[in-house]
């Protein structure tokens, strides 16, 4: 079945490491050059982030699990810290869609709500679906569509000096198209998608990355 829905990519999600959410920003901020900001609270999830915006009104975040209620509850919260518990790293990128209708159809079920409060009280909105099929097999991507007006959405946080240029997974091709109800090229959305010998761990290997600081892989 293809979901027959135009997919963007939206962001990618890094999980904090051990030694928290600022130890990784820091990292984050000298590899690349740039500055991350504060992001908020996510009160469904009980996870924070700080946000890099990204050159094609796309984002990057740094997730944290909180000792929140919610986290133990929402699958988000458990995905986060499950990572977080390995290490820390990537886990997730992120498509947006216009439509979830057909998604939500596929995959038996409804979509659920998102929110992010920022550090000065307004409150970014979204839906999102597929983290269950995330949390299962970590180099399938997760689907939302914003509710809130651009205005409040990443990418206009801070003005973008970084771009992505590459996201190596590792996995098979073949079960992404699956998920995606599409056949994937060598290329999405612009940014090069490739796939590295499957090493028994699913999800993605590395993004590379044109920055300040040069061509940078993480």
């Amino acid at each position: 079945m293809v979901f027959n829905v135009a997919m963007r990519l939206s962001n990618l999600s890094f999980a904090a490491g051990p030694a928290g959410l600022a130890s990784s920003v820091a990292r984050l901020e000298d590899a690349l050059g740039s500055t991350v900001r504060d992001g908020g609270f996510h009160p469904r999830f009980g996870t924070r982030n700080n946000i890099l915006p990204v050159l094609g009104d796309r984002y990057l975040e740094v997730v944290e699990v909180l000792e929140h209620p919610a986290a133990e509850k929402a699958v988000f919260g458990q995905v986060v810290r499950a990572r977080s518990e390995m290490g820390g790293g990537w886990f997730a990128w992120v498509l947006e869609v216009d439509d979830l209708g057909p998604i939500e159809e596929r995959l038996g079920r409804k979509s659920v709500h998102g929110s992010r409060q920022f550090p000065d009280g307004r409150r970014l909105e979204w839906e999102q679906i597929g983290i269950r099929g995330l949390m299962a097999d970590p180099q399938l991507p997760f689907f939302f569509r914003w509710i809130s007006e651009p205005d409040l959405r990443p990418s206009a946080l801070a003005p973008a000096d970084v771009e992505i240029l590459e996201i190596r997974l590792s996995g098979s091709p073949e079960r992404v198209s699956e998920w995606l109800g599409c056949e994937l090229g060598p290329v999405f959305d612009g940014v090069a998608l490739t796939f590295g010998a499957p090493n028994g761990v699913p999800g993605i290997e590395s993004v590379t990355f044109r920055c300040p600081k040069g061509v940078v892989t993480l």
